[in-house]
């Protein structure tokens, strides 16, 4: 841990959403106003999951957006759930969530 992480006695975790193209701004918004500072948005391409999928007759589109998230530990349910719910995660085929843990951070100040 840093020694700032170790003063303030922080946990951070870092919250990866991967969607559907067209869907990250709305997934960023959501993500703010469950309480995050911010977050970082940038394009990919997937493979593999869309031939898959394709197979049981959806259109899965290879472009996709990723938005990363770092937040507190203690809000991070709470703003997993809002970029769950507005990627329309439920749906097969339409983005992935997840939360990993940071051990070790820079550059970032309370």
């Amino acid at each position: 841990m840093s020694n700032t992480d170790k003063q303030n006695n922080t946990h951070l975790h870092l919250i990866t959403c991967i969607v559907q193209r067209g869907k990250g701004d709305k997934v960023a918004k959501a993500a703010i106003d469950a309480g995050a500072g911010g977050a970082t948005l940038f394009f990919a391409r997937g493979t593999g999951t869309r031939q898959r999928l394709g197979l049981l007759g959806l259109a899965i589109v290879p472009e996709k957006e990723i938005i990363l998230i770092v937040c507190k530990e203690d809000i991070s349910s709470n703003i997993f759930d809002a970029v769950k719910k507005a990627g329309e995660m439920d749906i097969p085929g339409m983005g992935i969530a997840y939360i990993t843990p940071i051990l070790d951070i820079a550059g970032v100040f309370n």
